[in-house]
């Protein structure tokens, strides 16, 4: 994008039959990894520890361990520690699950610091927004939980580079589940994608935290966020403004509810909008969509709170906000739309969700 635009516990998924094209497949993987080729296996995991008392080192190298073509659900459990590294999961490996092993979801990080403007080592040009992710899941059936997610770059120390989006975490599949997690970041924290125009992507985030300055939380995507926090948090200069979400939903799809949640942080009062439409390319066919319903907003939510992004007006698309409380909520105005509540009875979970159900297996 451009600049100015509770728990779960761990445990192993249910035991499933595996036809024979997929035992075979497993087969090519350790027995210790994937247990035995006999026919019947429980949901893999593969252990990630820095100290080598695990399977792997990194992340990476676990994920590249999980065949091409799998979709039986691989646990990556992944032992307290920082994690400096990038990590991707492609679409050829569904149901892939980064899951930290310690007692909090702060034991456990990956982090990175490549920005939009930051040049690849090979020379080969610069990341762009969405390839400074440092955890891209491209993989239907992705989960993560009990972790951190985090892109450190320092926006005060690269005021030199026009390009300074961020990403932490960036999701392009359907049915991805984020439970209680850390994302955090400044600008462009928390992309909710899709693999293309015309796919559905859902996404459920439950129990987690969110943490950015600028559209940080952003994209296609047809996401709930849901009993979490969203923290607002100051520009590179100390100053306090910003904007929360940035969808670009296509006009067939839902975009972004955002739930049962908190919006706080150390800002200034009034100076942070729920969001405005990002229509990415300047597609016009677009309609950005979100909707945040029975969540508490702080002083820092304007009293007007969406706004137009590159010269598109947000009172074309799909904004609302119903039954929210806290000081930044305010009654309904030509500028600040709220639901009715039969309009509010089709803007549920279950609505975003569409027959999906998000489990832990």
């Amino acid at each position: 994008m451009a600049a100015n635009r509770r728990r779960t516990a761990a445990h192993p998924g249910q035991r499933r039959a595996l036809t024979a094209g997929a035992t075979a497949l497993l087969a090519v993987v350790s027995v210790q990894a994937y247990g035995s080729a006999s026919g019947a296996a429980a949901a893999s995991t593969l252990t990630v520890a820095k100290d080598g008392s695990g399977q792997h080192t990194t992340v990476q190298a676990a994920v590249n361990a999980i065949p091409s073509g799998n979709t039986a659900r691989v646990i990556v459990s992944i032992k307290p520690g920082t994690y400096r590294e990038t990590v991707k999961i492609p679409a050829t490996k569904q149901n892939v699950t980064l899951q930290g092993s310690g007692s909090s979801r702060k034991d456990t990080v990956i982090v990175y610091d490549n920005a939009s403007g930051t040049r690849k080592p090979d020379g080969s040009g610069t990341y762009g927004t969405s390839g400074s992710a440092t955890v891209a899941a491209e993989a239907n059936g992705f989960q993560a939980r009990n972790l951190t997610i985090s892109n450190d770059f320092d926006e005060a120390a690269h005021q030199d580079m026009s390009a300074r989006q961020a990403v932490a975490l960036r999701t392009a599949a359907d049915k991805v589940f984020l439970d209680s997690v850390i994302v955090t970041g400044d600008q462009d924290t928390l992309l909710l994608d899709t693999a293309s125009k015309a796919t559905l992507g859902r996404v459920y985030m439950t129990n987690s935290y969110v943490i950015g300055n600028v559209d940080f939380i952003f994209g296609r995507a047809s996401a709930v966020i849901d009993s979490c926090v969203i923290t607002l948090k100051k520009r590179w200069d100390g100053s306090s403004a910003g904007y929360i979400a940035a969808p670009s939903t296509a006009a067939d799809r839902k975009g972004f509810l955002i739930n049962n949640s908190t919006v706080n942080g150390d800002v200034s009062a009034a100076s942070f909008y729920l969001g405005r439409p990002w229509h990415a390319g300047g597609d016009a066919s677009l309609d950005p969509m979100a909707t945040f319903r029975d969540t508490t907003l702080s002083a820092a939510v304007k009293s007007a709170p969406w706004t137009d992004m590159s010269g598109f007006s947000w009172k074309d698309d799909r904004f609302a906000e119903y039954r929210n409380a806290g000081p930044g909520a305010g009654s309904a105005s030509s500028d600040r739309p709220h639901l009715s509540d039969s309009q509010a009875t089709a803007q549920e979970t279950a609505d975003w969700l569409a027959g999906w159900t998000p489990s832990a297996s």
